[in-house]
């Protein structure tokens, strides 16, 4: 084996993992954060979880991004520990999809139908479709087609490039001498622990075993422990990820790490007993890609099965493993809810976006309720602990926007789809007009503290009209906040009409303020308090169609906010009748001068 050689295994590796990579980020972006919203409803049932582990790893080709969205999901209190084991049994048997559809290079047979079945004759055909569509369609999902294509290809011609590379080293006996120490159990296992430790994915390393079976020099009792190795070595991808994490997190990757230990044992135990007194003649014969993928999906059914009934066992092993520490349990508060904001969703952007969404809505609904306790405190009769739960309020909000804000902009440094990236900048907008609005609640208060401080009072004729116009601002809060909640761009078109309506009431109220002034039943100073609400009513609904606008936005890339609202100003009937009709339902009182 030459130098050159070497250099083309070298490059044969970094193409299958890079292939690889770029295989299950195409799928991943093209599954959109379906699986793991799938994740969220999953049940408590170990077999239908099992299930669904092998099917969402057979679909992303990683039990390691699989068992680190669990340890996610259950950090954010979105997934109990229970319902991930059974996940987690289910992933193991889904990543041997990779060793199966790799095996395919070692079919053998003259017809043409065979021939075609090769990876090595139809992966360049999927290159070229691949390479075709990334270059000439505009469709995202179309280029997540075209990058699991492209993906696909490289990493088959980096399997068989490997399996080239090493093809000399069936004649060098060293090789084979090498390959005998790991007939002992012990320094197989390790040795197939180990590989996948560096690369961090059991799937690959299983590839490279399987391009290392080309040479015939690999046997049934020398790739064994490496198998069981090689999914022992798998964990620790998840066991990283926990760092940092909740105790049940951090028990979802120990669980995953005694799975996988507790089969080994089990299954080499049961093994070499039974070659003990039977003798199996296939233990020294070659093992092909194939044999390897059928030992390993035979070691991580069984495994699976034996071990489903024992999922309470394990639970209870891994507790007594992370321990919570005496008085330690999950605290209701805020921070309870920032660990939606996970940064292991970030390798799944869509979801992440989601969990984004959630958070902002439940910004959306403290700045609401503090929008309404200023409006009652104002107007009504002060109160001093609504005073201070919209100063709490307001702390809160500030928080969502620092921590939303920060994990929006990590996540737009993904690869982001083109939908994605647009309800990224959508999120970041609105959560700036969340936390403005939440200012205008605060700015309330201190009109409410004056009024009370200096015992002002509005006539009772300026409390009617106030009350017109913060039922109109309660109103259009309401609409463009569901408008976002939904998706509802039928909704948000009605925002930008109440709007308009709140701006003409507000121009009302000062007209019918300054009659006020001069017939002497308003003073000066009260005039000042009776503006700043105004003002700050006002800003809430511009705040409001901001929202609106930007939700609007986000479905058409050639949007232009003055376009827009000049196209609805001259929309003639539509906008022209909804201003109408809330005119009407927003009517003020009639004068009393």
């Amino acid at each position: 084996m030459t130098i050159f050689n070497v250099l083309t295994l070298i490059g044969g590796l970094a193409m299958f993992l890079y292939g690889m990579n770029v295989m299950g980020n195409g799928l991943e972006k093209l599954a959109g954060g379906k699986l793991e919203k799938i994740f969220e409803r999953l049940t408590s049932n170990p077999i239908k979880a099992m299930l669904l582990g092998l099917s969402v790893t057979a679909v992303i080709q990683s039990s390691s991004a699989t068992t680190v969205m669990l340890v996610g999901f259950v950090n954010a209190g979105i997934m109990k520990l229970h319902s991930a084991i059974g996940v987690i049994m289910g992933a193991n048997i889904g990543t041997t999809v990779t060793a199966w559809i790799l095996s395919l290079s070692g079919l053998n047979g003259d017809s043409f139908l065979i021939k075609m079945l090769k990876p090595s004759s139809f992966s360049p055909i999927l290159a070229i479709i691949g390479v075709a569509m990334l270059t000439f369609s505009k469709n995202d999902k179309k280029k997540d087609i075209a990058s699991i294509l492209v993906g696909f290809a490289v990493l088959m011609f980096g399997m068989d490039s490997m399996s080239g590379a090493v093809a000399p080293l069936k004649d060098v006996p060293e090789f084979a001498e090498v390959l005998l120490w790991f007939k002992n159990p012990i320094l197989g296992v390790l040795a197939g622990a180990l590989l996948t430790a560096i690369i961090q994915s059991s799937s690959a390393s299983v590839g490279i075993l399987q391009a290392l079976s080309a040479t015939g020099a690999i046997t049934f009792g020398s790739a064994l422990p490496i198998i069981l190795g090689q999914n022992i070595g798998t964990c620790v991808t998840a066991l990283l990820s926990s760092i940092g994490t909740s105790k049940n997190a951090k028990r979802v990757a120990v669980v995953h790490l005694y799975f996988n230990i507790i089969g080994t044992v089990l299954f080499l135990t049961v093994f070499y007993l039974f070659n003990a007194f039977i003798g199996f003649s296939f233990v020294d014969g070659v093992v092909g890609a194939k044999g390897i993928a059928i030992v390993h999906t035979i070691f991580n059914l069984s495994t699976s099965i034996v071990l489903l009934p024992f999922i309470k066992v394990l639970e209870k092993l891994a507790y007594l493993t992370v321990k919570d520490k005496e008085g330690e349990g999950n605290k209701d508060n805020i921070e309870e809810q920032f660990k939606l904001l996970d940064e292991r969703f970030l390798q799944s952007p869509s979801f992440a976006v989601e969990k984004c969404r959630e958070l902002t809505n439940r910004m959306g609904e403290i700045a609401k309720e503090s929008i309404d306790m200023a409006m009652s405190i104002c107007v009504d009769k002060y109160d001093k602990e609504k005073a201070e739960q919209i100063a709490a309020n307001e702390a809160a909000v500030d928080l969502y926007e620092d921590r939303l804000g920060t994990y929006l902009v990590k996540l737009s440094s993904r690869d982001l789809s083109a939908k994605d990236s647009q309800s990224v900048s959508t999120i970041l907008h609105v959560i700036g007009d969340f936390e403005r609005i939440s200012d205008h609640a605060m700015n309330m208060v201190s009109v409410a503290e004056e009024k009370q401080q200096k015992d002002l009072n509005f006539t009772s004729q300026a409390t009617a009209e106030v009350k017109v116009m913060c039922s109109a601002v309660r109103d259009v809060l309401d609409i463009a906040m569901e408008a976002f909640e939904k998706h509802d761009l039928e909704l948000a078109t009605r925002v930008e009409p109440l709007e308009e309506v709140v701006d003409k009431i507000r121009t009302k109220l000062k007209n019918r303020h300054v009659k006020r002034l001069q017939t002497g039943e308003c003073t000066i100073e009260m005039g000042f308090v009776f503006s700043d609400l105004l003002t700050n009513l006002e800003r809430v609904s511009d705040h409001c169609s901001n929202i609106a606008v930007c939700l609007i936005q986000e479905n058409d890339e050639s949007f232009d906010v003055h376009e827009y609202v000049q196209m609805l100003k001259n929309s003639g009937e539509g906008f022209d009748g909804q201003v109408k009709r809330y005119s009407e339902k927003y009517a003020l009182p009639a004068k009393e001068f």
